[in-house]
């Protein structure tokens, strides 16, 4: 049986390969939170809603049909929060970590996984690459469980409560889970900005990219030894936009709401309430406020930033932080007449650029099919239908509060975004796609009409 398994997977595409790890951790994920153990006693849930949880969990989006602190037992937030972390670190880092401890090689078909799950362009480097994901993302844990664990302490009457939601707090918000063990997201520290900050913070470390944050590392130590050092162009171009795009999203709240929903309140919980929204747009989907609360044009904006999401290489969904930047770069060029798109004194590749368009048409297409489908099939308005969908496939967990109500063939829609939004829209288009056929011939080339 293992041989015909062996050689099932040998002739699948490294990212049909992918999707069926993923597809198998959501299995056993399933399974895991079906345990009676898991839940309360007195405490049974539908099997629907063991698969969505789960789908949600290792996509780490957030969006949950159960009230986790009602539903779930000690023991099962401690299996929550080992979903949440299989899905932030992701499945081939994972794997690889235990690769390593047994000793195994690191062959060339795991190093073409490991690309795939990890958006990279080359071999080189990649097992090294996992090490300083997991070095850093874990570190990155750590340290929020300690500060939150110690701060929480001025919450809760012992210790172990403090470092119980510290710990999961800092897991939800680095691996950008969205999930909250309160009943209320963070909208009970409305008032207290230092968690609002910590928070903030995690979700931003965790959304920005792998990439990022090692270049970050190596900068650092190379300072520190008075060497050189270049940040890549992915490096700017990731964290310019991924700046910019949590200003907007400030401004642009604090605007829409200055006399709305922030009507009666001070200005520096408005701006806190606008900065924390907009971060957590990224893939955070934690919140401070009901964000059904908001106008209409300001969840018009925040589901545009849904559907951008986070950067690649990270624990965030959605088209990603760059596609959206080298479509704006593409459009802007198109207009003055360029051929060739330069930046930061580098040239964009041409398929790069293809890429980008093709992945952004491919989830306005999905998005809009799941929104005519859910139009059908529920009962509820076309803003909130539209939110949710942004939120399930930029795997934010930002929700109006229909999650829960939707009927099963609409908790299966989102669930499938959900898990295209985890494994990304190229690994998606290349399972489909299958193996890459060359051709040695060319057809005479023709132009058409444009415009």
């Amino acid at each position: 049986m293992w041989t015909n398994v062996k050689s099932f997977l040998k002739k699948r595409t490294p990212a049909q390969v992918i999707v069926g790890y993923y597809a198998l951790a959501i299995t056993v994920s399933v399974l895991l939170l079906r345990i009676p153990a898991v839940h309360k006693n007195g405490v049974e849930i539908p099997f629907i809603d063991s698969v969505f949880t789960a789908v949600s969990a290792v996509s780490v989006t957030g969006l949950t049909v159960i009230n986790i602190s009602e539903t779930y037992s000690v023991f099962g937030i401690f299996v929550l929060m080992a979903i949440l972390q299989f899905g932030g670190i992701g499945v081939m880092t994972l794997g690889t970590f235990f690769w390593l401890l047994l000793g195994r090689k690191i062959g060339l078909k795991e190093r073409r996984l490991i690309m795939v799950d990890q958006n990279q362009t080359s071999l080189a480097g990649l097992v090294n690459l996992i090490k300083d994901i997991l070095k850093i993302i874990l570190l990155i844990e750590l340290i929020g469980t300690l500060i939150l664990g110690i701060y929480f302490l001025n919450y809760y009457s012992n210790w172990q409560d403090a470092f119980f939601h510290g710990l999961f707090a800092s897991i939800s918000a680095t691996t950008n889970g969205g999930f909250d063990i309160t009943g209320q997201s963070l909208e009970p520290y409305a008032n207290d900005y230092f968690v609002q900050l910590i928070n903030i913070i995690l979700i931003t470390l965790g959304a920005i990219g792998f990439p990022v944050l090692i270049e970050v590392k190596q900068f650092l130590i190379k300072k520190e030894s008075q060497q050189a050092f270049r940040f890549s162009l992915f490096t700017k171009l990731t964290s310019i936009t991924f700046l910019a795009l949590l200003v907007f999203g400030t401004v642009v709240i604090l605007l829409l709401e200055w006399r709305h929903a922030f009507a009666n309140e001070t200005w520096h919980k408005s701006f806190f309430y606008a900065l924390f929204q907009s971060a957590s747009t990224r893939s955070g989907g934690l919140a401070t406020i009901d964000v059904s609360n908001f106008s209409q044009a300001t969840l018009i904006v925040m589901s545009g930033l849904m559907f951008i999401g986070a950067s690649p290489s990270s624990v965030g969904g959605g088209i990603r932080t760059t596609t959206f930047a080298l479509n704006i770069l593409y459009l802007w060029h198109f207009a003055k007449g360029n051929r060739h798109i330069k930046i930061f004194r580098r040239e964009l590749h041409e398929d790069d650029i293809r890429k980008s368009l093709a992945v952004t048409m491919l989830a306005f297409a999905l998005c809009t099919t799941s929104l005519v489908a859910l139009s059908i099939s529920e009962d509820h308005s076309l803003m909130e239908l539209m939110f949710e969908i942004c939120s399930a496939f930029g795997t934010t967990g930002f929700s109006m509060g229909i999650t829960s109500e939707l009927s099963s063939f609409g908790k299966i829609v989102i669930m499938i975004l959900m898990f295209i939004g985890r494994i990304g829209l190229l690994s998606f288009l290349f399972m489909i796609g299958g193996k890459e056929e060359k051709t040695n011939y060319h057809y005479p080339k023709e132009r058409v009409i444009i415009g």
